[in-house]
């Protein structure tokens, strides 16, 4: 059996967020990711709709300083009620 890669910290981590398409989905997002992370700028999200408008995707990048960080992170999103999805 393999061993998983050990990330080396810090590091650019890639980020989606699949969730809710309400008309602050993207706003919610980005709040709670500078509460984690204070230097993130919303101008690096991408947004994209699904084909019914249902749902939104959220792609975006952040400096992540260690592994429990980006798991604290995971938490605070995925407790959202917008938030269907942290991949």
């Amino acid at each position: 059996m393999s061993e998983t890669p050990k990330i080396e910290f810090p590091c650019d981590y890639p980020l989606k967020v699949i969730g809710h398409a309400e008309p602050d989905f993207k706003e919610v997002v980005v709040e709670i990711v500078k509460e984690h992370y204070p230097a993130f700028t919303e101008s690096s999200v991408e947004v994209i709709d699904s084909r019914n408008g249902r749902f939104a995707s959220l792609r975006f990048s952040i400096v992540a300083e260690s592994e429990d960080h980006v798991k604290t992170l995971f938490v605070a999103l995925k407790a959202h009620k917008y938030v269907q999805m942290v991949l």
